[in-house]
């Protein structure tokens, strides 16, 4: 017994040192744990998300380039809370977008509208001072003393010698009358004036009178002084009444006669002074007023003529020369609303402009439409739709529009909001119409009956086009021009009698502007104008594809992309057989910018 009373007591001591010893080695692990488990939570809480400035649906764990356009991600800025309410219409970007963007403002103010009109022209003879002379009787040229046209000559000289019969009788007739001329003056008088309209001088009526004979030959004397541009005879010519002989213009003054487009007619008043230069004058600055402004339009050019008159003392300015010149011009008496250019945004006859919202934290904008009045210089008139002193976005407009549509708040392309297309006229997916017509039990309109032969010629089309898209990718000229000049080939073996009824008229309204902005490619220089006309092309292939189909093509899938940073961040289209971004508008700059928005 005592024995086992030692024995238990020893293991109960044993017991109990061994919980104190656990608890101190162990019983501290559940506050560990959860201090490393808020250790934990507290780094997810502080990892940071990246995203990109232009495409704020792309949210990544680390940074890197943006998968759509290839610009640098940034860290995702928390939206601080609006203490006010602010409208569902507004749009609300970050300061690092603003930043990225390029996003300015600028004041709406007043102002004198200005603008500097830009005109080419050309020299022309002062068409008062241009003299024709025509034979007034009929006859032979006996003597030249004009050799060449451009020779010069002064008033009364000669010009040439004529023998004529019917001079010879009227000169006869002349000394007949002068022995009556006091028994019958309106005898002699008639017979002065028939010399007189025939282009004789008193000066040689009188000879002939004073001599009292008859000249067989007579001289033609030159009406003006100037330099003779025309010469229609040659020594023995026999000339009838009314035939040209000779053309003598006076270049002491001339005109130059400049091109006034239509728009730009509204700037132009008389007493407005043109500074010009002259393309073969170099160095020489010309100025003149306006005298005259032609007040038809010519049907074809759709230009009016605008006339300034010069001295021409020396004889500089010769006709036909080019003249460059520059009209500064303001509108008189007006005080209107001007706001830059680069601040509107155009879709079809609405024009759009983003004024910010005051008293926000952030910057807020919002849409409005506006109603333009005439173009001045960089700006335009505001007739409605904005107040002086409203701030409205200048520059990088075009990404706050891309923000809205991405928001599904009113933009450019939906003026009343929600989720829509980005390029009008093309079924990207998803469109609200579809699903209102699904809604409603109602189908969608058909598609044109289209022949195969007709698809097989469009996919030649196609096939060439991609080849165009190819070479403006490695932004090269030659090939580009190659290429365009086989589209346009290709474009002009499309037999468009296959299409009947509307599919017909709808090919027509496709194939003009492609034709033209083919050719704007293979003629224009600079790749920039060549990539604006490549544009054109794009939205109107994407269109055929979408319209008609087509076969026989060498691809067997289609894309349709977008990047929105091209012309001046307005965004532009092309057709690609590749899911792979590869921008034709950038080059090797921005190869990647972009994303597919339709697969056909």
């Amino acid at each position: 017994m005592k024995l086992d009373r030692k024995t238990w007591i020893t293991g109960a001591a044993a017991l109990i040192i061994g919980l104190g010893l656990g608890w101190i080695m162990f019983g501290g692990s559940s506050s560990g744990n959860n201090e490393h488990t808020e250790v934990t939570a507290d780094s997810h809480k502080d990892e940071t998300i990246w995203t990109c400035s232009m495409h704020p649906q792309i949210r990544m764990d680390k940074p890197g380039k943006c998968p759509i356009c290839g610009m640098d991600l940034i860290p995702l800025e928390e939206q601080q809370q609006q203490e006010e309410e602010s409208s569902p219409d507004e749009i609300t970007l970050t300061p690092s977008a603003i930043a990225l963007a390029n996003i300015e403002t600028v004041t709406v103010k007043r102002g004198i509208p200005e603008k500097t009109v830009y005109l080419l022209g050309t020299v022309k003879p002062d068409e008062r001072n241009i003299a024709e002379l025509t034979a007034r009787f009929g006859g032979r040229i006996e003597k030249l003393y004009i050799n060449f046209t451009g020779q010069d000559v002064k008033k009364g000289e000669k010009l040439a010698t004529i023998y004529s019969p019917e001079l010879i009788a009227a000169q006869r007739e002349l000394l007949e009358a002068a022995k009556y001329k006091n028994t019958n003056p309106s005898f002699y008088k008639s017979a002065r004036t028939k010399l007189k309209l025939w282009d004789l001088t008193d000066q040689q009526i009188d000879d002939l009178e004073n001599s009292g004979k008859t000249q067989h030959y007579f001289d033609l004397l030159s009406p003006i002084t100037g330099t003779v541009t025309k010469r229609d005879v040659a020594i023995g010519d026999y000339v009838k009444v009314g035939s040209p002989m000779f053309e003598v213009i006076d270049l002491n003054k001339v005109w130059v006669m400049f091109d006034a487009y239509e728009k730009d007619l509204p700037w132009i008043q008389k007493g407005d002074e043109i500074n010009f230069t002259i393309q073969s004058l170099p160095g020489k600055t010309f100025k003149a007023k306006v005298k005259y402004i032609d007040p038809f339009l010519d049907p074809k050019t759709r230009v009016a003529k605008v006339r300034v008159e010069l001295n021409n003392p020396k004889k500089l300015l010769k006709p036909e020369m080019y003249a460059a010149g520059i009209l500064k011009s303001k509108m008189k008496k007006t005080n209107d609303l001007l706001i830059p250019k680069s601040a509107i945004l155009w879709t079809g006859k609405r024009a759009v402009v983003y004024v910010k919202v005051p008293n926000r934290k952030q910057p807020t904008f919002v849409y409005r439409e506006v109603t333009l009045g005439p173009e001045a210089g960089n700006f335009y008139v505001v007739l409605s739709g904005l107040k002086e002193g409203e701030v409205i976005a200048m520059n990088g407009v075009f990404n706050i529009d891309a923000a809205a549509q991405l928001a599904g708040k009113p933009s450019m392309m939906n003026p009343e909001g929600g989720k829509v297309n980005t390029m009008p006229g093309m079924d990207m997916g998803g469109r609200t119409d579809d699903v209102k017509s699904q809604k409603s039990g109602k189908k969608k309109p058909s598609k044109p009956e289209v022949p195969m032969d007709f698809k097989i010629q469009l996919g030649k089309v196609v096939d060439s086009y991609l080849q165009l898209k190819d070479a403006f990718v490695k932004s090269d000229g030659k090939s580009i021009e190659e290429a365009a000049q086989k589209t346009l080939d290709a474009l002009d073996n499309v037999d468009m009698t296959l299409l009947k009824g509307d599919a017909h008229i709808q090919w027509m309204k496709i194939e003009k502007p492609l034709k033209e902005n083919l050719k704007g490619i293979i003629q224009m220089k600079g790749l920039e104008m060549k990539r604006s006309h490549f544009s054109i092309v794009s939205d109107n292939i994407a269109k055929a594809i979408e319209m008609f189909g087509i076969s026989g093509s060498k691809t067997s899938s289609l894309y349709l992309e977008f990047c929105p940073m091209a012309f001046d961040n307005k965004g532009a289209y092309w057709v690609s057989e590749s899911k792979e971004i590869r921008n034709p508008y950038f080059g090797d700059a921005m190869l990647t910018c972009g994303s597919v928005k339709k697969e056909f």
